[in-house]
């Protein structure tokens, strides 16, 4: 009998349920019979032994189902070797947790660092799939994560009503959307949601540029602005700086985020001609169930670890490359980013379109 551990770990997102389910799905059908050990809480039931022992059927039904039916928190990667509060070891700890178990493999689903952490459990000797999870669609070597376009329809639903409001009151939205190192969501819902200016980590703005976009618009007849701009934005400014110096100048920011200090430049651009609003989508961009997109993703991913299982193919992390679900190394991924290429076809067309990015 196949013996498999699954977690989900980081941040949640609306596709890791519909992803455990298929995983477990194929494993029904591939094996007829396994046992499923759920840890609690992401790596930290690893670490402390939390676990439940799972019939297949307790992944029934949750394939539009959000969250984690399983739960999950953060263990950062760079705190691995440091030892826990109650001075437990981590990884000797999850190690120990695995071989009483007797597990044939441990499912990882997460993004960046959990799959750093997966990869130091594969090197450690464990058997060990990676599952690429985030809704920043970041993680290196998948053109798609599980959540990322469920996260984009929240946002581009948040520009769709804040679109509305500020045509009838001709007002300067600025929507700030989830992305504090990588832009895929901001760019993804800010095309999708019709935005005049999409302000990019990877694109650091100018605001002299902000200001042509509106005041062309205005010369059109144009008097609403739909600004989306992802949480770690840059200006040019900034991007000049080294980065120990940056990094305390954006700590001591006098302002909650970045939405907050580009609408207080804008307001005291235009004064009295302008009213300018701030609008934070925030974490109901993790929030709802995920969409037919994701659910379709999430099943072929499933789908993908319980046939590596079967295969004994591990130390692998599950991608989506080129339409196709395959696999890569982990340590092909493991510590690296995805970032948006400032020449990326979509934000050339994007550009083609008339939309900004400050650059």
């Amino acid at each position: 009998m196949k013996k498999i551990g699954i977690l989900t770990s980081g941040g949640d997102c609306q596709a890791l349920n519909p992803t455990m389910r298929g995983v477990v799905k194929g494993l029904e059908n591939l094996f007829g019979d396994v046992e499923i050990y759920g840890f609690l809480d992401g790596y930290k039931g690893l670490i402390y032994g939390n676990y439940k022992k799972m019939k297949p059927m307790e992944f029934s039904g949750i394939l539009g189902k959000g969250g984690t039916i399983l739960g999950t928190s953060r263990v950062p990667f760079k705190y691995l070797d440091t030892p826990t509060e109650d001075g437990i070891e981590k990884v000797p700890a999850m190690k120990k947790t695995y071989k009483e178990l007797n597990l044939d493999c441990l499912v990882v689903l997460g993004g960046n660092g959990s799959q750093k952490t997966a990869y130091r459990l594969s090197q450690e000797g464990l058997n060990v799939i990676g599952l690429p999870k985030t809704i920043d669609n970041d993680i290196y070597g998948t053109d798609m994560t599980f959540g990322f376009q469920s996260a984009v329809d929240v946002a581009t639903h948040a520009i769709d009503c804040i679109y509305t409001t500020a045509e009838s009151h001709s007002r300067i939205f600025v929507i700030e959307t989830m992305g504090h190192k990588v832009g895929w969501i901001t760019l993804y819902a800010g095309v999708a949601g019709g935005a005049d200016v999409i302000l990019l980590p990877e694109i650091p703005y100018d605001m002299k540029k902000v200001y042509k976009t509106i005041e062309k618009r205005r010369k059109m007849g144009k008097n609403f602005i739909i600004m989306v701009v992802a949480e770690g934005a840059i200006s040019k400014e900034l991007a000049k700086l080294p980065k120990k110096e940056r990094k305390q100048k954006i700590a001591e920011r006098p302002y909650p985020s970045i939405a907050y200090e580009i609408a207080d430049i804008l307001r005291e651009k235009y004064k009295d001609t302008a009213d300018v609003r701030v609008a934070l989508p925030g974490h109901t961009q993790r929030g709802g169930n995920p969409d037919a997109y994701d659910r379709v993703i999430s099943s072929r991913f499933g789908a993908k670890a319980a046939e590596m299982i079967k295969a004994k193919d591990y130390g692998k992390l599950v991608v989506f490359k080129n339409n196709e679900v395959t696999a890569i190394p982990m340590e092909e991924s493991a510590g690296k980013l995805k970032y948006v290429d400032p020449e990326d076809q979509l934000i050339l067309e994007a550009k083609t379109l008339g939309i900004s990015f400050g650059d």
